[in-house]
């Protein structure tokens, strides 16, 4: 990917780093641990973002 981005770009790269977090601890202990994982995890080498 080039090194500069547009500012477009970045952002939503930005919004899916943010996106890509573990479901928090107190939200698992709050839902009697319904919630383990998060549906929509990425993984860089899994899937490739649509942009």
């Amino acid at each position: 990917m080039a090194r500069n981005k547009p500012a477009a770009m970045k952002a939503r790269l930005m919004k899916k780093l943010k996106q890509n977090r573990r479901v928090p601890a107190w939200v698992m202990m709050r839902t009697n641990r319904t919630f383990l994982r998060h549906p929509m995890r990425r993984n860089w080498r899994h899937s490739k973002l649509k942009e």
